[in-house]
């Protein structure tokens, strides 16, 4: 017996409406989402530490569990199933790799990108998808979705040649942001739509540059805030070391808590 099929014949007997798990038996589509979203942070977080085999191994089998969690649900229903599930997206990696599985000259990375997007659309064009943008997961994180959705228009050409164009276009939206800033302390009214409007037009170029320097900006943003936690955690393990509490320092006396922290990590090599 193979791990899928054991894993498969475990799912079946947690399901079974007479013998079976009462907790299994009760879950429904709705209620496997928030397991779904943990467990994909879970791996996430696991894809950071892949010499830690036995977390990375653990994590990727509950995400798995997820999938065929929701495909003995469908074969109870008479839906489909697992293979069904298996066979599709085995299709759809043949069919939209031809310069691996046909005829196709695909020399490049970027050519592949190309021939994909083009071969979505053709998939698609019996369904109600009219755009390159459509199929953009609305659920999505905000930086991830400005990413995918850049990525898309780049492979049908809306794009700029090189990075100098979306470096230029942070500054310009930075400039704008300022000026709607400015408005609060001028005889203007500030718009605080605009404000927040003219803030997500710089948050999206800040992604698009980081497109075109082949960064994540959810991995890049995730990295920051993790950098900013410990360094404010090493700001409060100094206040508690000098016998005082935080809301009882100057903003002056923190800030050279930071700094001491950030000598210390590149002490570390960091």
């Amino acid at each position: 017996m193979t791990g899928i099929e054991r894993l498969h014949e475990i799912m079946v007997r947690l399901r079974d409406p007479q013998t079976g798990c009462p907790w299994d038996r009760e879950q429904t589509l709705e209620s496997l989402k928030p397991c779904l979203l943990e467990e994909t942070h879970e791996l996430l977080s696991a894809m950071d530490r892949p010499d830690d085999r036995a977390n990375y191994v653990e994590e990727l089998g509950d995400v798995l569990l997820q999938v065929m969690f929701q495909c003995v649900m469908a074969e109870q229903e008479g839906r489909f199933s697992f293979d069904d599930v298996a066979n599709a997206i085995s299709d759809k990696l043949v069919h939209r790799h031809p310069h691996v599985f046909g005829d196709v000259d695909a020399k490049d990375s970027a050519t592949v990108l190309r021939n994909w997007e083009q071969i979505k659309q053709m998939e698609h064009r019996k369904e109600a998808r009219h755009s390159a943008l459509d199929g953009v997961p609305a659920a999505l994180p905000g930086l991830l979705k400005a990413q995918r959705t850049q990525e898309k228009a780049a492979r049908v050409g809306f794009d700029w040649k090189d990075a100098d164009g979306p470096m230029e276009k942070v500054s310009e939206e930075l400039a704008e942001l300022k000026d709607e800033i400015a408005a609060r302390k001028s005889d203007r009214p500030a718009d605080s739509g605009r404000v927040k409007a003219e803030l997500g037009d710089l948050v999206f170029a800040v992604c698009n540059l980081a497109r075109h320097l082949k960064v994540d900006a959810e991995s890049a943003v995730e990295l920051t805030t993790a950098k900013f936690a410990r360094r404010f955690r090493a700001v409060e393990q100094g206040a508690r070391e000098s016998g005082r509490a935080l809301r009882d320092m100057t903003l002056a006396e923190m800030d050279a808590l930071w700094e001491k922290a950030k000598r210390g990590e590149s002490a570390d090599g960091e």
